[in-house]
Formats: structure tokens, sequence, C-alpha cells
């Protein structure tokens, strides 16, 4: 069997030792005020094998936040809480950015500044739920923001890549995939706006595009990735037409030095993904019109992997759920060994359970 996983990458001027990344989760284990606290320099550092690491969702303001216990980027303290995670993974030998989030709509009153509604680009209600304290609860109704919160926001991004890079982060990742506020401004669905962020998807394109800008700025060239989820469904999200949305988005990506695109395209029967009925994938029309580096994520295993790498699909390839109960995950996938099971009632909040106590192949062997 061909491996390409498993040989080295540069990723502009990062030195890849394999393919693997680790794609974003959310795990809920920061403190009440979104500072990240000592258990999650351990989780990281475990997981420093992979090429390249991509941390959690991380919040850029209080308007931001959408979840109990996700982490923020957008205090001094945030800053500090995030230092010994970057200095463990560096320590490991290990590369690690950080994903910089708003959640817009997909938030309650409850995590918003003064009780007020969350942000959206329209004033549509998500059918979906957020995780508070008492549990699962119905997404509050948004407002919409008028244009000059709009640059406000950009300007919080802007803030978060800067906190990132004090905090010692090798890079950072636009969150605009999987319902969020960028999402919610490229797809139609939730974006009835008639002013210049709306309507055309040259204007739908917009604010992605201008939080772009902001983020590189504070970064340079090679520094930058961006998130997509073309197809995705996830926080009740879709488009009219994803392939002309997305195409366009990533042909206008390369007039950035970015250092790549990660699309969300889920394998075929993916268990937690869902993608809109009757869209062909678009990872193809992304990987045409966009000549960057490109991740894919969405299920992938050890065999899908290698297929799209064999057939230039994609560049690198990132796991979720099982480099999240696997940490040396590159090995396993390397020895065909067989992997840890997830532990699903620990994804999110808790402690150490089902977070940081998954054994290695070293401290639990198992016959390849």
């Amino acid at each position: 069997m061909s491996t390409h996983l498993f040989t080295p990458y540069t990723l502009t001027e990062l030195q890849l030792p394999n393919r693997v990344v680790m794609a974003p989760m959310t795990r809920n284990r920061a403190d009440d005020d979104g500072v990240p606290v000592p258990m999650m320099a351990t989780y990281y550092a475990q997981r420093a094998s992979g090429g390249l690491l991509i941390t959690e969702a991380t919040q850029v303001s209080p308007q931001g936040r959408g979840y109990v216990n996700t982490p923020g980027i957008y205090t001094d303290r945030h800053t500090a809480g995030w230092r010994p995670v970057t200095e463990a993974v560096h320590a490991a030998g290990g590369r690690i950015f950080l994903q910089l989030w708003h959640v817009g709509r997909i938030s309650h009153t409850r995590f918003q500044p003064d009780g007020a509604a969350p942000l959206a680009p329209s004033a549509i209600r998500a059918d979906t739920q957020v995780f508070t304290t008492d549990g699962f609860r119905p997404a509050s109704k948004p407002r919409a923001v008028s244009v000059p919160e709009i640059a406000d926001i950009v300007a919080q991004f802007r803030h978060g890549a800067a906190q990132a890079k004090a905090a010692g982060f090798d890079g950072v990742e636009i969150h605009a995939a999987n319902g969020y506020l960028i999402d919610q401004f490229l797809r139609d669905a939730t974006n009835r706006r008639t002013d210049a962020y709306g309507g055309s998807i040259a204007n739908r394109i917009r604010f992605a595009l201008e939080v772009t800008t902001a983020v590189v700025q504070e970064w340079g060239p090679g520094r930058v990735g961006i998130r997509l989820s073309p197809r995705g469904t996830f926080n009740d999200i879709q488009d009219s037409d994803p392939p002309a949305l997305f195409g366009a988005l990533a042909e206008a990506l390369n007039t950035f030095p970015l250092a790549y695109v990660h699309l969300v395209e889920p394998q075929p029967g993916h268990p937690a993904l869902t993608v809109q009925s009757g869209v062909d994938p678009v990872a193809p029309v992304v990987r045409r019109r966009y000549r960057g580096t490109l991740i894919l994520n969405g299920g992938y295993t050890r065999e899908t992997a290698e297929a799209a790498l064999a057939e230039n699909g994609a560049d690198l390839i990132a796991f979720g759920v099982p480099y999240l109960a696997n940490p040396d995950l590159p090995e396993r996938l390397q020895r065909q060994a067989s992997l840890n099971p997830p532990d699903q009632a620990t994804f999110y909040g808790g402690d150490e359970k089902g977070y940081t106590d998954y054994p290695t192949l070293a401290e639990a062997p198992v016959s390849a």
C-alpha cells in the first residue's frame, strides 16, 4: 500500500513530518471565563506527532461565544492561558495553529453581554441547539448586524490573530465553516441582506475576504488557513448553489498568501456530518480553482486518506474523532494498528476522563 500520508510536507515555512492533521474539535474544557486550563496543554502535547495540530474553535470576542467552557483569545488572560499549550506542543516537537471563531447566531442570550440577542447577517433564528450549563437549549433569535458592527467584528478577528501570535502559535485558522458567523454571511439561506454584504456571491463573500485580509496582515504570508464546509448542513445552514459560491470564494482566496484551505467534505456514510441533498461534492471544484495547499476532512480512514492523496485530491488529511481518542494516531495509522474507541459521553466538558487518559500504543500495546 502507498504511504503518502507518512511523507513529509512543506507548508510554506513549516516542515511537517507527515500529512496527518489534527482537526479542530470543541471539547469544552476551558474555565468559565474561557481561559485554557493546564490539562489542555497535556491534551495537545500528547497529539504533537501529527504534521499539524489545529486547536478547538476559539472565540474572538464575548459576542462570539455560543457554548459553555469554550476558550477565548481576546483578553491577556486568554493569551496567558494558551501560552503553556504552545510551549508544551513545541517541546514535544509539534506545530500548532489556533482556530479563530465567531459563532454568530449559534448562541443564546445567556452567553451574550447584558443578555443581548446574538449577532447574525440577518435576523433569522437557527433551528439548532447550543450547549449551556443547563444542557442543550434552542439557539436564541439573532439580530442583524449593522455595517459599522461588521467592521468591528473584522477588528476582533484581527485582535484575536495578534493575541494568538503573542501566545506562541505557529499560525491561525479562520473558522468559516459549520454554520457559524462567516458561513452565515456566505450562504443565501442565512444572508438576506440588501447592502454590500448580501445578494450576489461577490457581496456574500465580502465579509470572509475582509476577515482574511485583516488576519493575513497581522500574521504575514503562509501562516493563515481558512476552513470551509461547502455542502454541510450543520447548524441549520444551506445555500442555493454551493459549487458556484465556494468556487468563487476559492478563486478569490488565491489573492492571499495563505497557508492552506481546509475543506470539510464528508465521506459517504459519515455518521456525524450531513450534506445538502442534491449537491455534488465541491472538493473537486475547490481543488481546480484554489492553487494552494488543500486539507480535506470528513470521516477519513487510512485507506481513504491514502487514496485522496494518491489521486492529488488533497495535500493533507485532517482527522477528528480518531485523533480525539488516539493521541498517537499517526503511529497507529502507519502501523495499521487498532484504534481506541471514543467515549462520546466525555466529548463535551468534564475533566481528564475521556480527554487526556486515552492510552498510546506504548502504554497499552495492541495487535497490529
